[in-house]
């Protein structure tokens, strides 16, 4: 919390980082790889960790501010005007990302990050309302703008047609992979999941569907919704506000991502760029999971802590004086 602003900055460089000539590179028209020599990284990865630390930071400072009500619409309670300065900078960065390095995906992930933090911190449903308002125009515009983001677009609205799946930069395969796995699936390796553009990384959990069924499917987002749920319940323990905020992001981080990509695979929303935590190949996604895991460690780890340092703790008992037990008068006043 004492460098809330400091990893604000870090996050606005990693998320330049891509865009700098000779440094970052485009794969399947998104651009947020950079290759440093042999090595390669995804600074979004990080940037989900360090935003997370910022928003958490900024809002348990600002939520009294935030919290106070504005005029009231269609029974609606609207924050004040001036209070929108922060979702506005958080709408443009997502927007920036959106518009400069052709992302829907990440852009999706902060600003929903970002949006479901505001909420927890304040309690006003006025801010989902706003969020959801804002970023809605710039889906369209993006779709309007981007031949990649209008692809996948069409994907959704028609996955069913032949031409559609049978296009060249990426159609509906993934939806067919996991029709054929059935209640229990194909078996391990005997399915066709090299048939699926991106197996391993983006698509992983239609491979997964395929060879382990609607059933195995289930048992993965069950692990999951328990690694979402302890995230949150180590939030609802914790005493310090700032651990509250930074936990609730981390854990909606995860619940973001899994909603995203599961959503795409299964048609519920457009497909889009982000990987499934855990499983999907990438070193940058899987060092950045396992800093949140371990963030959310640590705040599990205050919650259960006494409030107080205890006697027990501190090393040394204090000393009591005893008790004299005091004779009932009736006896003359001897115990």
């Amino acid at each position: 919390r004492r460098y809330t602003y400091t990893f604000g900055l870090v996050s606005v460089v990693l998320l330049l980082l891509p865009m700098i000539p000779g440094l970052g590179k485009e794969t399947y028209g998104a651009r947020v790889w950079i290759s440093l020599g042999p090595l390669s990284m995804q600074p979004g990865e990080l940037v989900k960790i360090t935003l997370a630390i910022f928003f958490a930071g900024y809002l348990v400072t600002n939520r009294d501010n935030l919290t106070i009500g504005g005029p009231k619409v269609l029974g609606l309670r609207l924050p004040r005007a001036r209070d929108l300065g922060p979702i506005l900078v958080v709408w443009l960065v997502g927007v920036a990302i959106l518009v400069l390095q052709r992302d829907l995906g990440t852009s999706l992930l902060f600003f929903g990050l970002f949006v479901a933090t505001l909420y927890v911190a304040t309690n006003r449903v006025s801010w989902l309302v706003i969020g959801f308002t804002m970023f809605v125009p710039a889906i369209f515009i993006a779709i309007k703008t981007f031949s990649h983001v209008r692809a996948r677009f069409d994907v959704w609205l028609n996955a069913l047609q032949p031409d559609v799946y049978n296009a060249e930069a990426g159609g509906s395969y993934q939806l067919f992979g996991q029709a054929s796995g059935g209640l229990m699936g194909t078996g391990w390796g005997r399915g066709y999941p090299q048939l699926v553009p991106l197996a391993n990384s983006d698509f992983i959990l239609s491979s997964f569907a395929e060879e382990l069924g609607i059933t195995g499917l289930a048992a993965i987002l069950v692990l999951y919704l328990v690694l979402i749920e302890r995230g949150l319940r180590a939030a609802i323990g914790v005493r310090d506000g700032f651990g509250k905020l930074l936990a609730t992001g981390l854990s909606f981080s995860f619940a973001i991502q899994i909603f995203v990509v599961l959503g795409g695979i299964t048609r519920l929303i457009p497909l889009t760029g982000l990987t499934a935590p855990f499983l999907a190949a990438g070193g940058s996604s899987m060092v950045s999971s396992w800093l949140a895991v371990a963030l959310l460690i640590r705040v599990s780890d205050a919650a259960r802590r006494p409030s107080v340092p205890s006697a027990w703790t501190s090393g040394s008992l204090p000393e009591v004086e005893p008790k004299r037990r005091q004779a009932p008068e009736h006896m003359g006043g001897r115990a």
